[in-house]
């Protein structure tokens, strides 16, 4: 029996679907002078990811902690397509280490670790969403799939 994927597909072509870039290169492109670049007129980006969702893998890295990191480590690398997305939240050896980990606009996870005992562990453990607050109003922030729960304080 194989198990599920760490990561899923995301619908890129709906509507309100951006990847970072906006709509201005599509009114730059064929304008002359000043606007006009060579950023604006090189070939478009090659190898670029896009539709892959890995909180999957953010939700299993989370549910191993206290683990093996070899057997989760090997456990995460067969359901992936990718190797990469595992160190987006896990420091090994002498990676720095982060208490928070922002994978998304407006999600963020626990950043986790490898100790001198090759089990995972979370960086600051006492970080929860009552500790965090949102960067803006418009978008429903979480931390580990849970909503924050401070209010926005614009300024």
């Amino acid at each position: 029996m194989t198990k599920e994927p760490l990561y899923r597909k995301v619908n890129t072509r709906a509507l309100r679907v951006h990847h970072g870039f906006g709509g201005d290169y599509r009114h730059l492109r064929h304008t002359v002078g000043e606007v006009s670049s060579d950023l604006t007129r090189g070939p478009m980006a090659h190898g670029v990811r896009r539709g892959l969702d890995y909180t999957p893998l953010f939700r299993f890295l989370l549910s191993r902690v206290g683990a093996d990191w070899d057997t989760v480590h090997s456990e995460a690398v067969a359901r992936l397509d990718r190797r990469e997305p595992i160190f987006w939240m896990v420091a090994v050896g002498s990676a720095p280490r982060q208490p928070v980990v922002w994978l998304g606009e407006s999600a963020r996870y626990s950043g986790l670790y490898v100790d001198d005992a090759n089990r995972l562990r979370i960086v600051d453990p006492t970080l929860g969403p009552e500790k965090l607050t949102p960067t803006c109003a418009c978008c429903t922030h979480t931390f580990n799939g849970v909503r924050l729960t401070r209010k926005y304080q614009p300024g």
